[in-house]
Order: C-alpha cells, then structure tokens, then sequence
C-alpha cells in the first residue's frame, strides 16, 4: 500500500525519517489522532504533554464571488461560496495540525481552538488558525 511495505512504513515512522514518507501515508496515519476542544479526556490518562501547535491556512477570495455574495449578504441569505471556502480552509488547517502532532508522537491533540480573521487591506484574505496541545495518552 502506498508504493512501500507496511514493515518500511512502520521502520520509517519508528527512525522518525518522516521526510520519506508520502503525504497520503502521514495523512492516512494522522486520521487516528484524537481531537477535542476539551483539555482532558474521560477515560483516557494523558502521560505526556507533548507541545503546542499550531496550523495557519491563508486564502485569498475571489474577487466576484465576494461581489455577489455581498448582494447576497444584503438581501439575505447563507452564502454558500464563503461557507466552502471557510469549510476548505478549516479542513487544510486540522490536516496540518494532525501531521504535527503525529510527527511529534502524538495520539491526541486536546484544548483545541480554531480562529477566522480577515487580513488585508480589503480584507480579501481570509485566514484560519487552529491552535492545540499534542498529548501522548
């Protein structure tokens, strides 16, 4: 799977030689990892607070989708383009944030807080922040 035998995956992951292994792997892997806005978790004991971490994904809006969702804002209404790309963005942001807790050697990340903010002059940019502690349990 993923062009390597799962024995050099696991011998990779063990040498912590993460450089060697493929996005689709470190992604695959980092699926395991529990998240939770919560600074405990029941039934688990966590051994190791690991380190914070933190994961920023910046996008730009396109121009005339921010013009028409603008009307859209004005009469009324969700606006389904912002929404995708606020739904895109938080999903790049907790990718990233899993594959550094699992290079760090995480099973959990806990206490996490995620963040919007518009950046910019015209405030065209928007970025997401995802902020929380690795625990090992």
């Amino acid at each position: 799977s993923f062009g390597k035998s799962d024995e050099k995956i696991q011998e990779l992951i063990d040498n912590k030689q993460y450089d060697e292994l493929s996005t689709e792997v470190i992604d695959e892997i980092a699926k395991e990892i529990i998240l939770t806005t919560e600074t405990s978790m029941q039934g688990y004991k966590i051994v190791d607070r690991l380190e914070i971490i933190t994961a920023e994904c910046v996008f730009g809006m396109n121009m005339f989708r921010d013009y028409f969702a603008g009307i859209r804002d004005i009469v009324g209404g969700r606006s389904a383009s912002y929404e995708k790309e606020l739904k895109e963005a938080r999903r790049i942001a907790f990718s990233e944030l899993e594959e550094k807790a699992f290079q760090l050697g995480a099973n959990a990340i806990i206490g996490i807080d995620v963040d919007y903010e518009t950046i910019g002059d015209t405030g065209s940019m928007l970025m997401v922040s995802v902020t929380g502690t690795a625990v090992q349990f």
